[in-house]
């Protein structure tokens, strides 16, 4: 039998076909648009993601159709998918890294109370939540907010198209803030702030809990399909970070810091505590821009697609480098949680050279990582090594930097394919291939030692760390005004 796994991210679907082993026999995307209506605003048509899914799954079963066990989906988390009765979308879906609803999470975090929050979830609220988007539409929407019969997230949306079933998964359904995280619930008295109605949602399951089968038009008739998971639980998954303490760091458009743990341990809405792809918890850390950040400096700014160049002679500096860059061109989620952050160079002088202040972005990114991780350690996290994914990843230099800037063995998985091949890890199980997600990550993922830590080298960037961590709260009264 053969699994397919689902990559619904910001900017495309990506697919794969695997066997048994995890080995990926075939692959495939399909791209589609973000929207940006107004400043600050980010939408994606939910109809955008299902056509591209369908081209996916058509080019990747062709041929051996009937030999598909299973499918699921990794998507990308908090984006408010709103359907009425006759199923039909009521308007775009607002993602998760849109920040209209500075109004609505201050009315949240203030008002009813982070203490409260964290009682009823686990979590404060953050602007790119779905609860905060539920309360912005039914604010300035309500026409709109009168027409919901169903709520649901991204990748729960292309599970109702394929299956018919409106389900979500608890790792998903984690960053809504309408669940109770430690018990595996919805929250009536969340439910009822916002105004929503309990029916409204999709039924909750494990990740690797079969939905159903694939309805008959798609001519995946042996497929059955899994829950799915966030998109950051099944990268760990598919980098096999599955058990107590498992770290894994992805430098994607955001960056995430993934910290599995066998229980349930919050840290006070600091770090998300959230429900993980394999039955357990995680926490994680997220900074909004990580190798969006170095793309931007390098292709928008400076005009070069050369990334390695860039940073030609800057191993000379590690740990030296006097310049610092705040990489909070979106705003910031953890730990600040601040949408008016903005990012920031600091500590150029005549001298200061293209190559360091290239250098001072992949080191700002690495700072912001850090203070993820200081957390996740002062809540009891035991963190040694770290496997590290995304596009960012593939910079020996960045490993480098993330290395000793975190003092922890940086490793690689030699298949590294994100959320779509956690998603074929969950289609795995749902489809009974093996018991659960540890042993399905047992048998398929390998990695390998890419970076250890050099204490001399980690010594410097402890003091680095140290100016890095002053530099925010200074800033942070100019960011209202600017």
């Amino acid at each position: 039998m053969y699994y397919i796994g689902i990559d619904l991210g910001t900017s495309s679907v990506k697919g794969i076909m695997t066997d048994s082993s995890g080995a990926v026999l075939r692959e495939t995307s399909a791209d589609y648009d973000v929207l940006y209506p107004h400043d600050g605003w980010s939408e994606q048509r939910p109809e955008d993601w299902l056509k591209a899914t369908e081209q996916v799954l058509k080019k990747l079963s062709d041929g051996v159709a009937e030999k598909i066990g299973g499918i699921s989906v990794g998507g990308q988390m908090h984006g408010l998918v709103i359907l009425d009765k006759d199923d039909k979308v009521i308007r775009p879906c607002i993602l998760w890294n849109d920040g209209r609803t500075e109004k609505q999470t201050r009315y949240l975090n203030g008002q009813i109370g982070e203490e409260k929050l964290c009682r009823l979830t686990a979590n404060i609220a953050y602007a790119g939540f779905t609860a905060p988007k539920l309360l912005w539409i039914k604010e300035n929407e309500p026409e709109n907010f009168a027409r919901i019969d169903k709520i649901m997230l991204p990748k729960d949306y292309l599970v109702y198209m394929l299956t018919g079933k409106h389900v979500t998964d608890y790792s998903d359904a984690s960053g809504t803030l309408l669940l109770d995280v430690e018990h595996k619930r919805w929250s009536d008295e969340m439910c009822e702030l916002c105004g929503v109605d309990k029916r409204m949602l999709p039924e909750l399951k494990e990740s690797y809990e079969k939905v159903g089968k694939v309805l008959g038009k798609y001519s995946l008739e042996n497929a059955v399909v899994a829950a799915g998971a966030g998109d950051n639980a099944a990268a760990a998954v598919g980098m096999g970070v599955v058990r107590d303490g498992d770290c894994n760091i992805s430098l994607g458009t955001s960056g995430t810091v993934f910290i599995a743990r066998d229980k349930f341990t919050p840290v006070n809405g600091t770090l998300h505590s959230f429900a993980h792809a394999d039955g357990k918890w995680h926490l994680m850390g997220c900074i909004l821009s990580a190798a969006s950040a170095n793309k931007w400096w390098l292709e928008d700014i400076l005009g070069t697609d050369d990334y390695s160049g860039a940073v030609k002679g800057a191993e000379k500096v590690l740990g030296e480098n006097d310049v610092f860059f705040l990489p909070y061109l979106m705003g910031e989620r953890s730990p600040h949680n601040d949408v008016r952050a903005r990012g920031a160079f600091i500590g150029m002088r005549p001298d200061t050279d293209r190559s360091r202040m290239c250098l001072a972005v992949l080191e700002g990114v690495a700072f912001a990582l850090r203070d993820c991780v200081e957390i996740a350690r002062s809540g009891g996290a035991v963190i040694k090594r770290t496997n590290i994914c995304g596009g960012g990843a593939k910079s020996e230099l960045w490993k480098k930097i993330i290395a000793n800037v975190l003092d922890v063995d940086v490793y690689c998985a030699k298949t590294e394919k994100g959320p779509a091949l956690g998603g074929a890890l969950l289609a795995m199980v749902a489809n009974g291939k093996y018991k659960d997600i540890a042993e399905a990550a047992d048998k398929t993922v390998k990695s390998y030692l890419a970076v250890r830590p050099e204490k001399a080298l980690v010594e410097k960037y402890d003091e680095r760390y140290a100016v890095f961590k002053k530099l925010y709260p200074a800033l942070k009264p100019c960011f209202g005004i600017i």
